[in-house]
């Protein structure tokens, strides 16, 4: 197909199904492209030549319709739309799986920037950096400051045995991946759960926090400000600082140069892992001193996904640079966890 026209997305059936549900909102023909796509829900950008929307769909050849569920992520961005969280505004459910072969929903375009790297984050310099990523955890802490029954939000998860259920699920996921021996990883497995803690009151978690997960703009002023938190798909009612955790452990570099999976540590300007949650418990009031669990959490949940990709590459399942170098990051984020479970979180 054309990259007007990309699979996945029949636009003359969106057309009209615009035009019958939100009549006046389209004013000219639609064209499309993909935004990004893999193994998680597919996202395209549409436009009538004028106005700009967001189109988002499972993969295609989906399988499990409960990991892709458009309905939950539909619901939960329009939920906080309300709220000092900011999301895109939604314009369309579609269930009809006649329409695009899959449900979708449609949510308006936002202009914005999604940093993936150090390298992608340098230009902006030591000061704007800093900036943008306290931003993103004070967007963390407004959005655990929901209260998840003022937004119909109550029965979005069950927060009961949550750390409990999370840490037998990607038990599970490295057990789906086994075909080699992974030295640390069942050790790094157990002691997670000998050490499960207590959690705090649940909140809405986005399950997936991090600096590539969100769009930051510029504002007139010249600062940066987060436009948009995006990729709801693990969205949940939970432990928070489980999204806490994860960020942490995206602060933190891999000392791995070249990686085909980095994070954005080493940015200038970047704050230290003990700034990230200083200033998230001076914000949110929450007793974080239990943050090294959830930190080693978050290298062993990456683990067993980058695993999973290693595995799938060994079965000739992906194709694209960098899949070959996978499997020796998996060792990396097992010795992370571990020492971090051990250690705690150093200081600076």
């Amino acid at each position: 197909m054309s990259p007007d026209h990309p699979p996945g997305l029949d636009l003359d059936r969106l057309g009209a199904l615009l035009d019958r549900k939100r009549p006046g909102l389209v004013n000219g023909p639609l064209s499309g492209r993909l935004i990004e796509g893999g193994r998680s829900n597919l996202t395209y950008a549409v436009s009538d030549g004028t106005a700009k929307w967001v189109v988002r769909r499972p993969p295609l050849g989906h399988v499990l319709a409960t990991a892709h569920d458009m309905r939950r992520e539909h619901r939960v961005i329009s939920a906080l739309h309300a709220t000092p969280v900011p999301v895109p505004r939604t314009v369309l459910l579609c269930e009809d799986e006649e329409v695009l072969g899959a449900p979708f929903y449609v949510m308006e375009f936002v202009e914005g920037t999604p940093y993936r790297t150090a390298d992608q984050l340098a230009p902006l310099g030591a000061q704007r950096t800093r900036q943008a990523v306290f931003a993103l955890v004070d967007t963390l802490v407004d959005l655990h400051a929901v209260d998840p029954g003022e937004v119909g939000l109550a029965d979005f998860g069950r927060p009961e045995g949550f750390l409990d259920r999370q840490l037998r699920r990607w038990g599970k996921q490295l057990d789906a991946s086994r075909n080699r021996e992974l030295a640390g990883i069942d050790e790094l497995h157990a002691a997670l759960g000998r050490e499960l803690p207590h959690s705090p009151a649940p909140a809405v978690v986005h399950g997936d926090y991090r600096l590539d997960n969100v769009l930051i703009a510029s504002t007139d002023g010249g600062t940066d400000s987060i436009r948009a938190v995006l990729d709801w798909e693990m969205s949940t009612l939970g432990d928070p600082l489980t999204d806490l955790g994860l960020l942490v452990m995206y602060g933190m570099p891999l000392g791995t140069p070249d990686s085909p999976v980095s994070t954005t540590a080493e940015a200038p300007g970047h704050p230290s892992p003990a700034e990230l949650i200083e200033r998230y418990a001076a914000r949110s009031g929450r007793d974080v001193s239990g943050i090294a669990w959830y930190t080693a959490f978050a290298w062993f949940k990456l683990a067993v996904i980058l695993e999973g990709i290693h595995y799938r590459y060994t079965l000739g399942q992906t194709v694209g640079p960098g899949f070959d170098r996978i499997g020796d990051l998996v060792p990396v984020f097992i010795g992370h966890g571990l020492t971090t479970l051990r250690e705690g979180l150093r200081k600076g």
